[in-house]
């Protein structure tokens, strides 16, 4: 977990901070399939800025995740750039609204804030390229490789009752 220490930042109102930062990523789990970073730590510019009533904090990255397409189940791979803003109001009992969850005792927690940045920033869907065709619903096999047709299966006779109802309404 990478942490950045806000202790040892001595600004006045109107002064920034600008440092590199390696960030460690950890996996992204989303519906159950790990998306792995391509390579960390990863490479990030971190900048804090005083403000009369506050700190503000920005975030800059940009990476790389690989893990399965949502169609066909193959790997893919996404880039991902972050340019990510936070405010930390410097008053202890300012509402939620002004403080960051990502700022505790002194600390900025950089691994939960690119984690979440990340999460912000992928598409919907998560494919192995534009025209994924997906898996065949009846046989499993990898529509890429080997698109195909089934012919029409017989209905199954629990469901023939049904059929026929739908046939008459038509």
């Amino acid at each position: 977990m990478t942490r950045f220490s806000l202790r040892q930042l001595k600004l006045r109102p109107g002064e920034e901070h600008r440092e590199p930062v390696a960030i460690e990523l950890e996996p992204l789990l989303l519906g159950g399939s790990a998306y792995e970073p391509a390579v960390t730590p990863i490479d990030g510019l971190l900048t804090v800025q005083r403000a009369t009533s506050g700190d503000v904090f920005r975030l800059r990255f940009a990476t790389e995740l690989r893990g399965p397409c949502m169609r066909c189940l193959e790997d893919a791979r996404i880039a991902v750039d972050v340019d990510a803003q936070e405010y930390e109001d410097a008053d202890p009992a300012a509402v939620d609204e002004l403080r960051s969850d990502y700022v505790a005792h002194g600390e900025l927690d950089l691994t939960a804030w690119a984690r979440d940045q990340i999460a912000f920033s992928l598409p919907q869907q998560i494919l192995c390229r534009p025209d994924c065709a997906g898996l065949c619903p009846v046989c499993g096999l990898n529509l890429n490789d080997e698109p195909h047709a089934h012919e029409k299966t017989s209905v199954d006779p629990r469901w023939a009752a049904l059929e026929a109802l739908a046939r008459d309404d038509t």
